[in-house]
């Protein structure tokens, strides 16, 4: 193995078919495969559609991860894979994948934390991450706040949505003003044109007694769907945009506000965003122009590694490498419910896959 350690991953807990390999903390190569448009007359992601996209996507998409990073399969110094959480099916399609090259490859596993991920990925773009680090991480299925001590093996939640995850609502919230299927990059194009002003929509858990930390877009969502049929009732033209921007200042406000006072609360003096909400302009915006009054030193990698991605994976995978972490057995299997804390699932049932590797030597079989 080479001083920085050369590994490859993969993602596929919704519906993007992603690979990714690293060196240690340099990207080499980041290829995507999506099936969101298979899924734009559902309104939403379909659980069936995307495991069969990612099974007819994942050996040409390897391949062409292999083929822009110009390595081939055996230089690799091992294989992760995001084991959950996320959509059942599709996790299993990128865990058998994942097995499957491992074994014929004679590499470890690392079956790795979707979320940990997200945090890990910006070491690619801003280099090692701080200890501790405080992560928001936003997206269609999770809105998080979440301190890491160590990224491979120590990850504490502070608060998460109790409802309707940022990505949700917006997705729901597009449904509504009529723009399409995924909502967040629909609305924030749209909301650049409207009045964040215009209507005061509810900001979720933001009063003295609620969670500190935790999120609510429920409420909001309803809100905004309630303040639109109500227009349209009596007739009158909905503006599209002012509602859009004024309900992604909403959902931006509480998301920073939150973030900034658990930042502070916590002698963090580093926020990291993470997620495929960080992609959104407002919110990076309003968490810069935060972060900067707090003293707080702000990192968001580019909108391309926000999104699901193997390159997250691929990063939490070598620094596994890294540290020297205990690789997963070959029994892994995908837990569409796997807890935050659970960086990496490691070694079970007796360290299948530890015992077979050292009693080889770590060579060929």
């Amino acid at each position: 193995m080479a001083d920085e350690p050369l590994v490859l991953g993969i993602e596929t807990s919704c519906d993007e078919t992603g690979v990714g390999i690293v060196r240690g903390t340099t990207l080499l190569a980041d290829a995507v495969a999506s099936s969101v448009n298979d899924h734009a007359r559902f309104g939403g992601v379909v659980p069936e559609i995307a495991s069969r996209a990612h099974l007819e996507a994942m050996v040409p998409t390897i391949q062409r991860a292999l083929d822009t990073a110009g390595v081939k399969a055996s230089d690799l110094d091992g294989i992760a894979v995001t084991a959950g959480p996320g959509l059942a099916g599709a996790l299993l399609v990128g865990v058998s994948a994942a097995k499957a090259y491992a074994w014929a490859l004679d590499k470890p596993l690392y079956g790795v934390n979707h979320l940990a991920s997200h945090i890990c990925v910006d070491q690619l773009e801003h280099g090692r991450l701080p200890s501790p680090t405080m992560a928001l991480l936003v997206s269609g299925g999770h809105s998080s706040l979440l301190l890491s001590e160590d990224i491979t093996s120590d990850v504490r939640p502070l608060g998460a949505t109790i409802d309707d995850a940022a990505g949700e609502a917006f997705d729901k919230v597009a449904r509504v003003l009529g723009l399409g299927f995924p909502g967040g990059p629909v609305v924030d194009r749209t909301a650049r044109e409207g009045d964040r002003k215009a209507i005061a929509f509810p900001r979720g858990l933001t009063g003295p007694k609620d969670p500190e930390y935790d999120f609510s877009f429920s409420g909001l969502k309803t809100a905004v769907a309630r303040w639109v049929e109500a227009r349209r009732r009596a007739g009158e033209d909905v503006p599209i945009a002012d509602v859009a921007a004024s309900f992604q200042e909403a959902v931006t406000d509480v998301l920073t506000r939150k973030a900034v006072k658990a930042c502070k609360d916590n002698g963090v003096d580093h926020l990291m965003i993470g997620g495929g909400v960080a992609a959104n302009s407002r919110l990076r915006e309003m968490a810069q122009q935060r972060c900067d009054r707090a003293g707080i030193r702000l990192r968001v990698p580019r909108p391309g590694l926000c999104t699901d991605n193997g390159a997250m994976v691929a990063a939490l995978g070598a620094e596994m490498v890294w540290r020297d972490r205990a690789p997963s057995s070959f029994d892994l299997s995908a837990d569409s419910s796997l807890p935050v804390t659970d960086v990496h699932v490691p070694a079970v049932h007796g360290d299948v896959h530890g015992q077979a590797y050292d009693a080889l030597g770590g060579g060929g079989r």
